[in-house]
């Protein structure tokens, strides 16, 4: 009988583990008992804790905020990007940043080690928000993600920005209010499919008191933001009105960080507006102009707290990019 590598990772050093009298079949029963559906979930990541991840972030804004980059602790290969564009470890911010931001809402995942952050950044005279995830093996950092909102380069301009203290994003779930992973993916993405040419069908469930913010401006009962006029109403409303039939596609989703503890799970993705839609219906009947007239492509990252089997509240930082643009991490895998 032949094992196939692809499906049992068999090398010559495991065989000889093994007696020369073991019998094909044993060995073949053993390698299949150990296989797991995602192949690159078979070589296990060192034990890490949230200490040690918050820790390794810790000394990265230090190195960041000092342009020093080698005082990171780098993995041998190491992947960088910043607003979706890959670069070289120490280009980009690194040049340019003269200071870090209090606000800090930070999340890890142990089991993936990954951690993330979102704060927010000032180079020179701007200052915005930014949102940072990395990877961490054996504490060593693997993979950089950075996405700044600078505004002078952005599609849209969000006034009025607060970068306030959240204690519902930073709640500790008692462990029998946790969902599990699997079911808290379904969540998030089920947001995107919601979103993906909003008809008023919900794919998700939202919690009660769902709140949301997008790039440091709360687009949820706020009805001062007239850049988006529906912010006045609630999440659940919103996507029952049908308000995002302008968003034609959410594409090219990860979900690489999920907190149990905290029920918060991380995902990036994009959203690809074709700018052809000129009017459209709400579900009440209403007709509406779309905001967005013209190609481009949001990149986001979003956080979302989960809580009582629904989102309860959405930390979202997005930039405008080029239509339909590619991903550096399309090949990303957790």
């Amino acid at each position: 009988m032949l094992l196939r590598r692809p499906r049992a990772f068999v090398t010559a050093s495991l065989l000889m583990a093994f007696s020369i009298a073991t019998p094909i079949v044993s060995l073949a029963a053993n390698a299949e008992a150990q296989w797991l559906p995602q192949a690159r979930s078979n070589a296990l990541l060192p034990p890490t804790t949230r200490a040690q991840l918050y820790a390794t972030l810790d000394r990265y804004l230090v190195a960041l905020k000092t342009r020093d980059p080698l005082k990171v602790d780098w993995a041998v290969h190491v992947r960088n990007t910043e607003n979706n564009v890959a670069l070289m470890v120490g280009d980009g911010l690194w040049g340019t940043i003269t200071g870090l931001g209090p606000y800090d809402l930070r999340y890890a995942d142990p089991i993936t080690g990954q951690v993330a952050l979102f704060t927010t950044v000032t180079e020179t005279r701007e200052t915005s928000a930014m949102t940072l995830r990395l990877r961490v093996v054996a504490g060593k950092v693997s993979e950089v993600e950075t996405l700044v909102v600078r505004q002078s380069d952005s599609g849209i301009r969000f006034e009025g920005q607060k970068f306030e203290d959240k204690p519902v994003m930073n709640e500790v779930l008692p462990p029998a209010e946790r969902l599990p992973r699997a079911r808290m993916v379904a969540l998030a993405d089920g947001y995107f499919d919601t979103l993906q040419l909003n008809d008023g069908t919900l794919f998700t469930k939202f919690h009660p008191d769902c709140n949301r913010v997008e790039n440091g401006v709360r687009t949820t009962y706020n009805p001062d933001f007239a850049v988006v006029p529906v912010a006045k109403l609630g999440c659940e409303e919103q996507f029952r009105m049908g308000n995002y039939r302008y968003d034609d596609r959410l594409r090219d989703r990860r979900f690489p960080l999920i907190d149990e503890e905290r029920g918060v799970v991380l995902a990036a993705a994009f959203i690809d507006h074709s700018g052809r839609l000129t009017t459209y219906q709400l579900t009440d009947g209403t007709t509406v102009k779309s905001p967005l007239n013209r190609p481009h492509s949001f990149y986001l990252f979003e956080a979302f707290k989960l809580k009582d089997g629904g989102i309860q509240q959405i930390e979202a930082n997005f930039i405008t990019v080029p239509y339909s643009m590619p991903s550096p991490w399309d090949d990303w895998a957790p």
